[in-house]
C-alpha cells in the first residue's frame, strides 16, 4: 500500500476507536444507547450503541488489512457492510410501516417537510433499498479486483 492508502486506512481506524470509545462512555456512563450520533452517519453508525459494535469492527478491520497490506479488501469489507447495514435499515422500515407502535413519528424525520405523512418510511425504506444495490454493484466491482 502506498501512503495515501496506509493514510486513508489509518484515519478509518482511529475515528473508528474514537467512535468506539465514546460509545462506551455514552452507554454506560450516560444511559443513551439511543442518543443520536449524525457525524458518524458515514461508519454506518446512527446511534450510540452502533458505535460500540460498528466502532470496534472498523478498528479490527483498519488493523488487519494495514497488516496484510491489503488496499481492495479494506474496501471490499467496508462495501459489503454496507450492503448488510443497508439490508438491515430496509427491514427496519419495512417494519415501522407496519408495526403498531410507532418508533420514529413522522414528523421528526429528515424529509418530513416533503413527503408530509407516513410515507415517509417507506421513503426510508427505498432510500436504504438504493444504498443496498449500489453497495453490491461496488462489493462485486471490488471483489472482482481482489481476486485478480
Amino acid at each position: 500500500m502506498n501512503i495515501f492508502q496506509v493514510s486513508t486506512v489509518v484515519i478509518y481506524g482511529l475515528i473508528s476507536i474514537l467512535a468506539f470509545i465514546k460509545g462506551i462512555y455514552e452507554v454506560n456512563k450516560k444511559n443513551n444507547s439511543f442518543g443520536e450520533a449524525p457525524f458518524l452517519l458515514f461508519l454506518g453508525i446512527f446511534v450510540w450503541s452502533d458505535a460500540v459494535i460498528i466502532g470496534l469492527f472498523g478498528l479490527l478491520v483498519s488493523l488487519i488489512c494495514l497488516l496484510i497490506g491489503d488496499w481492495i479488501l479494506f474496501w471490499l469489507i467496508i462495501s459489503i457492510f454496507w450492503v448488510v447495514r443497508s439490508l438491515g435499515e430496509i427491514i427496519y422500515w419495512i417494519n415501522e410501516q407496519f408495526s403498531p407502535i410507532i418508533r420514529n413519528p413522522p414528523e421528526t424525520l429528515l424529509g418530513y417537510k416533503f413527503f408530509k405523512n407516513d410515507s415517509i418510511w417507506f421513503v426510508y425504506q427505498l432510500f436504504w433499498q438504493c444504498v443496498m444495490v449500489v453497495s453490491i454493484v461496488f462489493s462485486i466491482l471490488l471483489a472482482r479486483f481482489w481476486i485478480k
